[in-house]
């Protein structure tokens, strides 16, 4: 828990450890980032207004090193805001005031993206494109002969769409699965997301021809 705002800090720390989390908490970057590195957490919540340093350069450091959830819980409610936060790797994004119950369920969401899921014996877990190769079972994504991080969003997305080769996928059903059930008008999300599996993934982001988007509808992912 990163903020600097001891009321919130407290009252969240209270909801959390009531529901039988552990929590860590820093007032700080610095300290977050130290904090991280000694005691790599299995979520993050992560304030943008820090007194020694921006949020999203917090998460641009996390970044480096690790694929956890960080959920981004900030006063800043712009829509500049927000893409920019996720653009840096945040997985979501709860603006101040919020409801506790709400936040709660994010938190939830996130720590279960970040999850491993078993894929059935008999279902195919090698998708292959010319580019690159996606590993279901083993969560691996490999390019050009080295593997890919992604982080636990930028993985559920993609498998999303490449467990339905050349089907499109409706924008309100890729939030629902990647992000839960609450979410069904975040399109900046699937823009932002899909724009960071693409410069990841394909020859020319620019011009994709794996990860095809059908404006006003959703995305489909062409082999």
């Amino acid at each position: 828990m990163v903020d600097d705002e001891p009321r919130i800090v407290r009252a969240l720390v209270i909801n959390l450890r009531a529901r039988d989390y552990e929590v860590d908490t820093a007032a700080d970057g610095a300290t977050a980032l130290r904090t991280a590195a000694a005691r790599p957490p299995d979520v993050v919540v992560l304030d943008l207004g820090l007194p020694d340093m921006d949020g999203v350069d917090v998460l641009h450091e996390l970044r480096r090193t690790s694929r956890v959830p960080v959920l981004v819980l900030s006063a800043r409610h712009t829509s500049g805001e927000k893409v920019k936060a996720l653009d840096a790797g945040a997985d979501d994004y709860v603006t101040k005031p919020f409801g506790m119950d709400e936040l709660l369920a994010r938190l939830r969401a996130a720590v279960r993206r970040s999850e491993p899921v078993a894929a059935a014996a008999e279902e195919t877990v090698l998708v292959e494109t010319e580019e690159f190769t996606v590993d279901l079972a083993a969560k691996r994504v490999n390019r050009a002969g080295r593997d890919i991080r992604l982080t636990p969003t930028e993985w559920h997305l993609l498998e999303v769409l490449v467990r339905s080769p050349g089907r499109l996928v409706g924008q309100k059903q890729l939030l629902q699965e990647v992000w839960g059930p609450s979410y069904g008008t975040e399109t900046n999300y699937l823009r932002v997301y899909m724009a960071q599996l693409r410069r990841k993934l394909e020859a020319d982001p620019s011009h994709p021809r794996h990860f095809i988007t059908e404006p006003g509808m959703g995305y489909r992912f062409e082999p």
